[in-house]
């Protein structure tokens, strides 16, 4: 079966290692936070001020001035501040991010990443701080469906919506696997359970290679 959300929320986080700054984007991303336990230093950081994030708050526990970048509740991890906002965009424009993980409409076999808008007309305002944590993380992983609701490929030869960064993306995490982006392309680390490669093929508009 393929996995749940969670399950590639709690995949990705096993992937993180330890001592890493990393940054969630908004969605789905933000739910890896939910699976390092207290015992691993893993230093999340948002870029609304936020340096050790901790999961979502019990609802009986949510403090309402406690927020990430995407308005969500959470909570700090023990040693967790705040900063300004300039100082959050000088850790990641500086380089000082190890990892973001970031959602995705499609990943090129490049690397390229649109997950802002999907058309010129589409309703979001802005690219927003994706495409600095796009440019200056050190490593950027996209964690999303493998299809879109309607059956459309999300691993793609070449991205048709306006990107958000070019050449970035090293991973991907989706419910049918993981795929790391090469020089050769989409290459499979693994596959959920049950899945087949020919299954994960049928659902990608560009060629998966096995590593060996």
């Amino acid at each position: 079966m393929p996995y749940s959300r969670a399950e590639m929320a709690a995949r990705a986080a096993a992937d993180i290692p330890e001592g890493w700054v990393v940054n969630l984007g908004i969605g789905m991303p933000t739910a890896i936070a939910d699976h390092v336990p207290l015992e691993r230093e893993v230093i999340f950081q948002s870029e609304n001020g936020v340096i050790g994030m901790g999961p979502a708050p019990a609802p009986d526990q949510v403090n309402p001035w406690l927020i990430n970048a995407g308005k969500q509740a959470i909570t700090l991890r023990p040693g967790g501040s705040y900063v300004h906002h300039a100082d959050s965009f000088a850790m990641i424009r500086g380089g000082h991010i190890d990892l973001c993980v970031l959602g995705g409409f499609e990943v090129a076999e490049n690397g390229d990443l649109a997950n802002w808008a999907t058309s010129e007309n589409d309703s979001a305002p802005a690219v927003g701080g994706a495409m600095d944590l796009g440019a200056g993380a050190k490593r950027l992983w996209v964690i999303m469906d493998h299809s879109t609701k309607d059956g459309r490929p999300k691993l793609v030869p070449e991205c048709g919506y306006p990107l958000t960064a070019l050449r970035a993306v090293t991973r991907v995490y989706t419910n049918l696997g993981v795929f790391d982006v090469t020089p050769r392309g989409f290459v499979v680390v693994d596959l959920a359970p049950g899945v087949t490669l020919e299954q994960a093929q049928a659902a990608s508009a560009a060629k998966l290679h096995t590593s060996t």
